[in-house]
């Protein structure tokens, strides 16, 4: 299937989230509620609780919030190569998410969304988010009633597994056993939510979001035996 993907259709992506308020205790007290009944279910240890917990709010769609989405396209010209990145950030989630589907809803006939466990997490959280704030869902997003083999999504996880239901290969990991450089050697997802929150340094957010999605491009050409991107054949917009 790879070799015959034409793989300037594919659109990479990354999103990343936090809570939507700094700590628990900023939470409306309904929500409040809510998390408290989703934490029992989460916590690991007696010593867990809501508050404690609540910095892992921001992975689920209900509790969290969309701060950053870039959008990476390869393109071949006259045998030149191109991986132009294009990030949407921001406060307002509304806002971004509403710029996000223009550019979505321009996207060509074919178009494929590829993400690392994107069918997991990214591809559904924007979805979620998207009719949280009354935003119709462009076409490349909106599976309902379409066939597995007609939904334009494609996993760089899913597509390692190889038919192993069973594992679950990170991002970084995959990288390191591909000769990829680390996108993760500034933060990793775990810090997404403290430099957003305390340090206030989206643009470092940014950064590394960018990272991830060109990772993600590297490990789709190698999973077609192509070579890497170089540095100068990347262009962020």
């Amino acid at each position: 299937m790879l070799e015959q993907l034409q793989i300037e259709n594919v659109l990479c992506l990354d999103i990343e989230t936090v809570p939507q308020f700094p700590v628990f205790e900023d939470c409306p007290p309904e929500l409040q509620a809510l998390w408290i009944r989703k934490a029992e279910f989460l916590k690991k240890g007696e010593q867990d609780d809501a508050a404690t917990f609540y910095g892992r709010a921001g992975i689920y769609a209900e509790f969290g919030k969309v701060i950053c989405v870039t959008t990476g396209f390869l393109s071949l010209r006259e045998g030149q190569r191109q991986f132009r990145l294009k990030s949407f950030a921001g406060d307002d989630e509304r806002t971004l998410l509403e710029e996000l589907a223009a550019m979505f809803n321009r996207l060509r006939p074919g178009t494929i969304l590829c993400a690392h466990n994107g069918k997991e997490f990214d591809f559904p959280y924007l979805s979620r988010r998207m009719i949280v704030h009354g935003i119709n869902l462009p076409s490349v997003l909106n599976n309902a009633g379409r066939k597995p083999w007609e939904v334009p999504f494609m996993d760089t996880m899913e597509l390692w597994k190889f038919g192993d239901y069973k594992n679950f290969t990170p991002l970084n990991l995959l990288a390191y056993i591909l000769g990829i450089p680390s996108p993760k050697d500034d933060i990793d997802g775990s810090m997404v939510g403290q430099v957003y929150w305390q340090d206030h340094d989206l643009p470092r957010i940014v950064h590394y979001c960018q990272k991830d999605v060109l990772t993600v491009i590297q490990i789709l050409l190698r999973l077609r035996n192509e070579k890497l991107l170089l540095e100068e054949e990347v262009l962020v917009t």
